[in-house]
This record gives C-alpha cells, sequence and structure tokens, in this order.
C-alpha cells in the first residue's frame, strides 16, 4: 500500500469513526480564562469539571472547550501555574454554555494542582508527530538543551567530547542540517555560531518541541528532518532567574534570565537573558595509543586530555510594548556572543591536536512585531526581521604532531590543514519571516508564511591574503500556505498545505589573466526551485484516545558550510544538491487519570526516503549527495505519575538506516557495494528511563526535596560500512548503558534551590560520535534564585 493509499483509507476510517461518535459529548461549555491584574489571556490552565475525568486546556488566546454527555449541575474548576484557583456552579440546560474565568496571581506555586492536561501533552496531542518537552522539571540541574533532548523519543544527540564539542543531533535517523533549531519560532543560528543546544542554559527555555519530519508552515523553514523550537517565558509578568553552578573538569556554568515593568498595568517591558560557560575538558582518555621508546613501539595508557578548554558567552536585551491598539507585540532587540575554544581532536581521537585554536563572536539585531485581528475579525499578521555579522576564526599554524601524553615532534605541515592557516570566516545575514493568517470562522482558517534569508560567506587565510577575492553568496526564499480545517467539535483536525523553497547561489571563478597578468573573475549565478506538499490529520475517538498521521514531500536546501567549507576541517563542494524526502508519520495517544493517578503513553511508525542525501564523508572532508537513503523505524513512550510523590518514564527507538542507491553515481552501471547496507556510525536502537521521587513540605513550608534518575541505553552500532569488513574485523562503537542521578532541594516556594548532580555513575567508557570518548563519571552542584 502507498502512503497516499494509506492517507486515503485512514481518511475513509475517521469518517466512519466520527459518524458513530458525534452524538456524544453534545453539551459544550466553553470561555475565556484572564489574569486579573491586566486582563491578558492565559494559556495552559486546566479546566476540570470536579467529580468526572472530564477537562480541558486554554489554548494560547485562554479559551477552552469542555464537551459533556448529559445536561445537569456541574462545578468547573480552573488552575494555572502562577495563579490561584477558580471554581464555578453551573446549571446546563442549553447545548452551548459560555462561562469566563479571571485568575488572581498565586504566591505559592506548589498549591496548584494540575489536574488535566499540560501544555506540552496538548501539543503532542496534535495532528503532526511533535515531542513537547516542559523544562521545569530540569530548571534546577545544570543540564544543557542538547542533555534534556537526548532523552526523548527519537532523538539522538551524539557530541565530540565535552563542554561545548561539537556534536550531531537527529530526529529520527535524519540528522546534521536536516534538523533546524528555532528560539521562539524564529531560526537560533541568526544569533550566531555560538547560540548551540550545548551551549544553551535550561532555565532560558520554558518548553522544548520537536517536530518530526513534517514541520507546519508557520516556521518557513526547509527543515527536512524537523525542527527543535525552544520556547521562553512570554507572560508579561515580571520575573528574575538567576543560577551558578560549578562541576567536575573545572566546568562553570552561569544564566541570568529577567523581565521588567514598571508596573503590572504598564504596557513597556524589558528582557534579558545572558549566559557564559567554561570548562577546562580535562577528563581522562582512557586506553589511547601512545608511543613508548623504551619499548619502540605504541601502548595503550591513560592520558588527561590537555588543549580543550572551552568559554562561551551571550547576552541579549530587548525592550518593547505590549496590547496597544496598534500593535499587541512590539520590541526591538540586540544581542551579542562569543567562543574560544581550544581543539583537542578531528574527527578521529588518533587526531590529537595542541595548538590549534577557534574562536567567534556575532552581533544581531532584531525588531518583532504581531497583531491580531488586524483591519478586521481573524486576520492576524506576525513580522520577524533581523541584521546579524558571524565571524570565526581558526588558528592552525603549529608545524607540530602531537600525542596524548602532550609530547610531539616537528613536523612538515601544521596539524589540520596542508600549510599554516589562520583563516577568517564572516557570515553577514538578513533575514526577514512574514505569517499573515485568517481566521474564516472557528472551523476553517489559512496561513501564508513567507521568508527571506540571504547569507554572505567571505572566507581567506590571513597570513596570504587580505581578503576574500571570490566571495560568496547564498540566498533561501521559502513560502508556505496552509488551510486548516476541524469537524465535530474539534475533534477531527486536518491541515493541507504547500511549500515553495528557492535556493540562489553566487560564486565567483577565475576566468582569465589579463595582459598584466592580474586574475579576472566569472561571477556565476544560479537558482533552482523546488516544490513541497504534505498534510496532517488527527481524530480524538474519545477525550483521552486519539490517533493521527501525517506526510510531506519535504525538500532541504543546502548550507552555507557545506557548500562553501568552514575553513579548517570542511573543504567546498559547489555542486551540492538539495535534500528531499517523502517522510510520513502514523501513531496514536492514550491518556487517562484515576484520583491522583496520571498514565499516559504514545506510539508511532515513521518512514523517510530521502534522495540526493547530504552526508559528510571524512576521506573527503567535505559533504557530499547520496543518491538515496532509506529509513524506517517505530518509537514509543509511557508515561506515569502519582500526585506529586513519585513518578516515571520510559522512552525506546528504533530506527533502520539503509543506503538505497544500487549505482555509484548517476547513469554509471557500477554497483554501490554499500548498497542495502546500513548507514554507519549511527545507533539504530536506544531507550531512556527516568525514576523520580519527591516530597512537598518534608524539610518545612513551601520546601520540596526530589530525587531524579536517568538511564540511557545505545545498541552497538557499526563505525563504517559493512560491506568493508566481517563482524569479526569492522570496528563498531560499544553498547552504551550511562546512569546519572540528581538530588534537587526549594525553599520558599522555588524562590532558592539547590541541586547536586552524578552523571555516568559507574564511570563507564562512553563513546559517541566516530567513536570519540565523552567524559566519565562527573559530579556538579547548581544555585538558583527565581522570583516572580
Amino acid at each position: 500500500m502507498t502512503i497516499r493509499q494509506f492517507l486515503f483509507t485512514f481518511s475513509l476510517c475517521l469518517l466512519t469513526l466520527a459518524a458513530a461518535a458525534q452524538q456524544t459529548g453534545a453539551w459544550v461549555i466553553s470561555g475565556k480564562i484572564t489574569a486579573s491584574t491586566n486582563g491578558q489571556p492565559i494559556p495552559g490552565a486546566t479546566v476540570r469539571i470536579q467529580n468526572t475525568k472530564l477537562g480541558a486546556v486554554s489554548d494560547e488566546n485562554g479559551t477552552y472547550t469542555v464537551r459533556v454527555s448529559n445536561t445537569g449541575k456541574y462545578t468547573l474548576e480552573v488552575s494555572a501555574v502562577g495563579f490561584d484557583r477558580a471554581t464555578k456552579t453551573i446549571q446546563l440546560t442549553t447545548k452551548n454554555t459560555s462561562i469566563d474565568f479571571t485568575l488572581a496571581p498565586g504566591k505559592n506555586l506548589d498549591e496548584v494542582q494540575v489536574y488535566g492536561k499540560t501544555q506540552a501533552q496538548v501539543l503532542k496531542e496534535q495532528a503532526f508527530t511533535i515531542n513537547a518537552i516542559d523544562t521545569k522539571q530540569y530548571a534546577n540541574t545544570t543540564a544543557d538543551l542538547n542533555q534534556v533532548l537526548s532523552r526523548t523519543t527519537g532523538v539522538r544527540v551524539r557530541e565530540q567530547g565535552g563542554v561545548g564539542s561539537d556534536f550531531t543531533f537527529s530526529i529520527n535517523g535524519l540528522s546534521g542540517k536536516s534538523v533546524k533549531y528555532f528560539l521562539d519560532g524564529v531560526p537560533l543560528d541568526i544569533m550566531g555560531s555560538t547560540m548551540s543546544l550545548n551551549n544553551i542554559p535550561v532555565n532560558l527555555a520554558k518548553r522544548i518541541e520537536v517536530y518530526k519530519g513534517v514541520v507546519p508552515v508557520d516556521y518557513g523553514s526547509d527543515a527536512l528532518g524537523g525542527i527543535v523550537n525552544i520556547v521562553t517565558d512570554q507572560s508579561t509578568q515580571r520575573f528574575l532567574d538567576a543560577s551558578y553552578s560549578y562541576g567536575s573538569f573545572n566546568t562553570h556554568r552561569a544564566s541570568l534570565n529577567a523581565q521588567f515593568k514598571p508596573d503590572s498595568a504598564s504596557p513597556f517591558i524589558i528582557r534579558v537573558s545572558s549566559f557564559y560557560n567554561y570548562a577546562d575538558n580535562n577528563y581522562t582518555m582512557r586506553g589511547v595509543e601512545v608511543w613508548d621508546e623504551k619499548k619502540y613501539d605504541y601502548v595503550e595508557k591513560d592520558f588527561n586530555r590537555f588543549h580543550d578548554q572551552y568559554r562561551s558567552a551571550m547576552g541579549q536585551i530587548e525592550a518593547g510594548v505590549v496590547n496597544r491598539k496598534w500593535a499587541d507585540v512590539f520590541f526591538v532587540g540586540f544581542s551579542g556572543s562569543g567562543y574560544n575554544q581550544e581543539l583537542q581532536t578531528g574527527i578521529e581521537q588518533q587526531m590529537v591536536y595542541g595548538a590549534a585554536v577557534r574562536k567567534g563572536h556575532s552581533l544581531n539585531g532584531s525588531v518583532r512585531y504581531k497583531k491580531s485581528n488586524l483591519f478586521t475579525e481573524g486576520l492576524h499578521l506576525n513580522f520577524y526581521g533581523a541584521i546579524a555579522a558571524d565571524e570565526i576564526n581558526v588558528v592552525d599554524t603549529a608545524m607540530r604532531r602531537y600525542q596524548w601524553d602532550g609530547t610531539y615532534v616537528k613536523a612538515t605541515k601544521p596539524e589540520m590543514s596542508n600549510e599554516p592557516t589562520i583563516s577568517k570566516i564572516t557570515r553577514p545575514r538578513q533575514f526577514a519571516r512574514l505569517n499573515i493568517s485568517y481566521d474564516i470562522n472557528k472551523q476553517h482558517s489559512f496561513n501564508l508564511n513567507y521568508t527571506f534569508d540571504h547569507i554572505q560567506n567571505k572566507s581567506y587565510n590571513t597570513l596570504k591574503e587580505d581578503r576574500d577575492h571570490i566571495p560568496s553568496t547564498l540566498g533561501k526564499h521559502v513560502i508556505g500556505i496552509a488551510y486548516q480545517q476541524t469537524f465535530f467539535d474539534g475533534r477531527w483536525a486536518n491541515t493541507f498545505f504547500g511549500k515553495m523553497y528557492g535556493v540562489g547561489t553566487q560564486q565567483s571563478q577565475v576566468l582569465r589573466f589579463d595582459t598584466n597578468g592580474a586574475v579576472v573573475y566569472e561571477r556565476l549565478k544560479d537558482f533552482q526551485e523546488n516544490y513541497g506538499y504534505g498534510v496532517a490529520t488527527r481524530f480524538k475517538i474519545t477525550g483521552e484516545l486519539g490517533v493521527k498521521a501525517s506526510y510531506e514531500r519535504a525538500y532541504r536546501l543546502q548550507e552555507a558550510e557545506e557548500m562553501f567549507g568552514n575553513g579548517y576541517l570542511t573543504v567546498p563542494n559547489l555542486t551540492l544538491k538539495p535534500e528531499s524526502s517523502n517522510n510520513f508519520n502514523a501513531g496514536f495517544y492514550y491518556s487517562t487519570r484515576l484520583g491522583k493517578h496520571n498514565f499516559y503513553t504514545e506510539a508511532g511508525y515513521f518512514n523517510r526516503n530521502a534522495d540526493d542525501f547530504i552526508y559528510y564523508v571524512p576521506a573527503a572532508r567535505r559533504y557530499e549527495n547520496k543518491s538515496s537513503v532509506k529509513i524506517n523505524g517505530f518509537e514509543g513512550e509511557v508515561k506515569y505519575q502519582y500526585a506529586d510523590l513519585i513518578g516515571g518514564s520510559f522512552n525506546l527507538s528504533y530506527q533502520r538506516m539503509i543506503n538505497n542507491t544500487r549505482f555509484t553515481k548517476a547513469g554509471s552501471t557500477v554497483p554501490d557495494i554499500t548498497f542495502g547496507n546500513k548507514v554507519p556510525n549511527q545507533p539504530s536502537l536506544f531507550w531512556n528511563a527516568d525514576v523520580n521521587i519527591g516530597k512537598n513540605n518534608l524539610l518545612g513550608k513551601g520546601s520540596r526535596i526530589q530525587l531524579n534518575w536517568y538511564t540511557q541505553y545505545v545498541h552497538w552500532f557499526y563505525l563504517s560500512w559493512e560491506a568493508y569488513g566481517n563482524i569479526n574485523s569492522n570496528p563498531i562503537i560499544p553498547k552504551q548503558l550511562i546512569h546519572n542521578a540528581v538530588l534537587t532541594y526549594s525553599m520558599h516556594d522555588g524562590t532558592y534551590n539547590i541541586g547536586v548532580e552524578c552523571r555516568n555513575l559507574s564511570d563507564e567508557i562512553a563513546y559517541d560520535n566516530f567513536r570519540l570518548q565523552k567524559p566519565g563519571r562527573a559530579f556538579a552542584v547548581k544555585l538558583r534564585y527565581f522570583i516572580r
């Protein structure tokens, strides 16, 4: 059965289910939940009908809908984090009853009991396949966003070392540039190369959303594998969140996030976000080879990393107004960031560096504007624009060959390049995104999105040149249009969408020499267009059980680094073509609550068929197109929570990634020896488990103590193609079983917090990307102050 046939059959099944179910839940209670201080809507508020399992969660506009099967007397209870609980009793006599709630700010956050579905769970019940993670549970840990995401289904984060190291992020097998990162819906890399997931502290995020394979047009992205969206605290309340942590390998992390306004009713707001990271990363490399002059042979010994210091910092400020007649949101922002990194290894741990350094800095200016009901009711506009400058420098001048004991011998060329190099890469960038949506009525709406992204790439060796004589330019245009519809009081939801992907490149090349011997350059231009489309559908069989499916013909445009290189480890490949893929998801979810027992489970199947798959080839030191890569697999998760005392979760992911290229290149009859092989250096099976136990008011009123235990397992996988060896000779990445534990204690209703944690408790040898060793056992302590 083809995917289209499946979706057609799936839709017919939904119609049958809907026809059978449309008589239930015929009585509707709806309304809007707002804050008493400023009248603003409260999203994510939980509405529960007492003495039943019925409930709902308010949307971004603060509205909710609850359906019941009979008339009668009902008591509605509304709760939201940061607000006092409110109740109202009604006598239901009509088909549609409207009840609004106004909530007052609360002082004790632990008094709020969430009986219904969290905002993260509501997102998971959309037609798109989404991981949604509330970061509140990690707020008192030293975790960065990479470490949080690596514990979720279908996601693997494989790092090359410790703090600040390069990493590969994959969603359902598609990795690298196939995955895009956003901060409140805006591309994260606009803020510079410092802004990567392993730099950003967890306290910066309120929630993290991972869209897998099929992505809404709102993001204006060419993300073929999926996206990660970091959602910050968008409330209009004043708050201060400051933290500092210290850990093994001289690791320091600090963050400060705050929002200020003159008074609670004022429309003026100033937001500040910042972080600082530092680490020596001098953990032990176990069993590495060094030359023993006495034995006149290589021997295996343990040595500490000696050239892996990392430092990064970011600061951002935004100022603007909210809730004005001419704008719901208007902010102007500025940010700056930078990093300095010693490079210890190449892509393999036998490539030891002792002098190479990489550093960079960036500046960014932005403006964002949002207005609902513009000119007419139902017409909404959202605009974001930015100008950025990012600079990267790589120093590779030492004519040496290092060993893990820190000794070196003289060499005929530097550590990474063929000649001494101080590379300078600058990338000026202009970005704009316009999103316009129109609600025809409550059941039908349209969405139009246009994204423009222009990057200029200048790269040269400052030891030989004073500028780049052949700068290159990459321009992306992504246009998306979507139509959303809902039936049967929102139980059946569909989204149909189409996208246009355009990429323009400009690159100079040497044409000839003039009569004076000067170089004459020729400017080459190219523009390519590709068109994608997709559909996402979901049906709620009951309030607790739902099924969904989605499909997209997606494209991923080339990135600047992939085409033009990075000046040190990656060389240009101007013949690179965009990736394309047919992405399909299908799954179900189920949630229920019995008294204080909460249970949630979801499972799904996914299929990806990527053409012109862009893959980094270490031997060639560049990105190349693999004609076809096929991925299929399944994933599932189970969660349980008993009140606020004990809980746990378990998730498992399996993905089979196969090289589907029959011949070595297009038009050739030479068979590809790796056809049908698993793509190497990619884990196929991994799972995560989490157990937590905690108690409120155990050590005083307004206190909470909690212990979390995390376990992660990754099955062994081949380091290189199976066809290039046999099971006994082909190198493998061994299986990994890593345990982490965190103990946190909060006082004065979460104002003062301390966390102590241990990672890799059993001190296992942890391998990851290209079998590069990760840190062994490590300890850390974190202090956090939070007030709202």
